[in-house]
């Protein structure tokens, strides 16, 4: 037996489970791996604040409920209507999030400030245990040593927060430390990037295959003993060495989907997920850069639902190379980002996955089901 969504979970063709939003593309780091390629002044093609409180209506008219939306950029702090488009976010009934950039921007003040207008949660990054590892990563001294104090403040607050981290060939062996490090923070889920090509991350090396199912391996060794929860960002391969372990292990079918991990079975670039930019395009993933359109023109549920692209990534039986035959397609689907940045085919094969499926012919889920 094997495990069968119930109609078609698998395909979230209706609404993105999260949506993240670029709201600007300024910001006064320098990382080495910015997906943004972010400078330090505002884009005058960014969207205004009617466009940008506009665009919360579209997001409000998904159904059956809105997407969890992750304001993101760039540095969100650097655009002076923040608070005023969050006001109006909650007040439309969205789960908001926040991702700022460690800067001066970023106070104990501007973070009580967010609690109170309404945000769920902040993500800060960490990518190094130590100052001189995450600051080498950040282009800014001084950014570790002010990240620590401000996440223990916004666990004080009582503002939900995870830690992003990089995984690339420069953050790999440091990322045991690195748990440790995020252990003794107030920290509610640790998310871990697996590098994608793109931005400046394309300076930067990558990791192999056999290095990314280790640390796969490791990963859910230390979800088990954790606190918080684990989850691994363009590396949907995760579900497949958890699934792996899992009936290694004994654990029936549908225990396996009831899972953390299980509850996350499909979710990949384009389908679950959505990004739309600071000057209001729409793409599968930040990490992804084919656009589908622009909000100022289209809506976005039209776009993501209807949009041939966002229609293409979500129907795994047009999918290519090992991934087109693989019996976790549905459960990972691999990076369709990663697959774009090495190919240039958004329906490629995802060359960061270690595994080797063999070739038979694909029975669809809903044949499946039948079965």
């Amino acid at each position: 037996m094997s495990i069968v969504p119930e109609g078609n979970a698998y395909v979230f063709d209706r609404a993105p489970v999260m949506l993240y939003w670029e709201i600007t593309r300024a910001c006064d780091l320098a990382c080495l791996h910015c997906r943004a390629e972010a400078l330090p002044h505002r884009d005058p093609r960014e969207l205004s604040t009617p466009e940008a409180i506009g665009f919360l209506h579209q997001i409000r008219d998904f159904d059956p409920r809105p997407p969890h939306v992750v304001i993101t950029g760039g540095d969100p702090l650097k655009r002076a209507d923040l608070f005023e488009i969050v006001n109006v976010g909650v007040r439309l009934g969205i789960h908001l999030s926040l991702a700022p950039s460690v800067t001066d921007l970023l106070t104990h003040s501007a973070l009580a400030r967010l609690q109170q207008a309404g945000i769920a949660g902040i993500s800060l990054s960490l990518d190094g245990s130590t100052a001189d590892h995450h600051d080498r990563l950040r282009g800014i001294a001084g950014c570790f040593d002010r990240t620590i104090p401000l996440a223990r403040q916004a666990g004080e607050l009582g503002l939900s927060l995870q830690i992003n981290t990089l995984v690339s060939a420069e953050t790999l062996g440091d990322v045991p430390a690195l748990f440790d490090a995020v252990r003794i923070l107030p920290v509610r889920r640790w998310s871990l990037f697996f590098l994608i090509a793109v931005g400046r991350g394309r300076d930067l090396g990558g990791i192999r295959p056999a290095e990314a199912e280790r640390l796969c391996h490791w990963l859910l060794g230390r979800a088990r003993e954790s606190s918080f929860a684990i989850a691994a960002t363009e590396a949907p391969f995760y579900r497949r060495v958890a699934v792996e372990r899992m009936r290694h292990a004994g654990m029936p079918e549908q225990t396996i989907g009831a899972t953390p991990v299980g509850r996350a079975f499909g979710i990949r670039d384009g389908n679950g997920i959505a990004f739309v930019s600071h000057t209001g395009g729409v793409y599968p993933s930040g990490f992804l850069p084919t656009c589908a359109g622009n909000i100022r023109e289209s809506s976005v549920v039209d776009l993501y639902r209807q949009a041939p692209l966002f229609k293409a990534i979500r129907d795994v039986a047009q999918y290519r190379g090992k991934c087109g035959f693989c019996p976790f397609v549905d459960v990972c689907g691999g990076s369709r980002a990663r697959a774009f940045a090495h190919s240039g085919d958004y329906l490629a094969s995802d060359p960061l996955c270690a595994y080797e499926p063999v070739r038979r012919p694909r029975i669809p889920p809903s044949e499946r089901a039948a079965a």
